[in-house]
C-alpha cells in the first residue's frame, strides 16, 4: 500500500484522464481508416445557415459585435462568480462560527464586486461603447439611361394606389 493516500487518489484520477484521452484518440484514428473519402462540390462548399454563400468568406463585419460580445461575457462571468458567493454567504455554520462577522464581510465583498462591475458598465456606456453606430448612407453616382421624368411619373402613378383613406372618427370604437 502507498504511504500517501492523496497521491494514490490522484494517481487513479490521472489514469482515468489518460484512459479517456487514449480512448478518444484511438477512436478518431480508427475512424479515419473506416470512413469513406468522397469529396464533392456540395461537401466542399462553405456553409452559411443553409443559404447560398455570397462573396468571400473574408467579409467585413461591424467591430461593435466584438465589443458587445465582450461586455456580455463580462456579465456572464459576473454571474458565474456571484453564484458560489451566494451559496457560501448563506451558510449557517460559518455564521455561527464567526458570530455574524462572516455575513457582514461577505455582504460588503459582494457589494464591492458588483460596484466595480457597475463602474465598468457606466464607463462603457459613458464612452459610447454600447451605442450602435449606423453607417451613414452614401449617395450613389449611378446614372440611369432612363430619364428622370419617367421615374417621377411612375412614382406619381404608384402613389395614387397606395394612399390609404383614413376612417371617419364616428366609426372608431373607443
Amino acid at each position: 500500500m502507498l504511504s500517501n493516500p492523496q497521491v494514490s487518489a490522484f494517481g487513479f484520477v490521472l489514469l482515468f484522464i489518460i484512459g479517456a484521452v487514449a480512448f478518444a484518440l484511438i477512436g478518431l484514428w480508427v475512424a479515419s481508416f473506416i470512413r469513406p473519402a468522397r469529396p464533392n462540390p456540395e461537401k466542399l462548399a462553405r456553409y452559411e445557415c443553409g443559404e447560398e454563400p455570397l462573396g468571400s468568406t473574408w467579409g467585413q463585419f461591424n467591430i461593435r459585435f466584438y465589443v458587445i460580445a465582450l461586455i456580455f461575457i463580462l456579465f456572464e462571468v459576473e454571474l458565474v462568480l456571484l453564484f458560489p458567493w451566494a451559496v457560501v454567504y448563506a451558510d449557517p455554520q460559518l455564521m455561527a462560527l464567526s458570530g455574524g462577522v462572516w455575513m457582514r464581510f461577505a455582504l460588503i465583498e459582494g457589494f464591492v464586486f458588483v460596484a466595480i462591475l457597475a463602474i465598468g458598465l457606466a464607463y462603457a456606456w459613458r464612452n459610447g461603447y454600447l451605442d450602435w453606430v449606423k453607417p451613414a448612407p452614401q449617395p450613389s453616382d449611378f446614372s440611369s439611361p432612363v430619364p428622370t421624368h419617367l421615374y417621377e411619373a411612375f412614382n406619381q402613378h404608384q402613389s395614387e394606389y397606395t394612399v390609404v383613406k383614413e376612417a371617419p372618427p364616428s366609426t372608431l370604437v373607443s
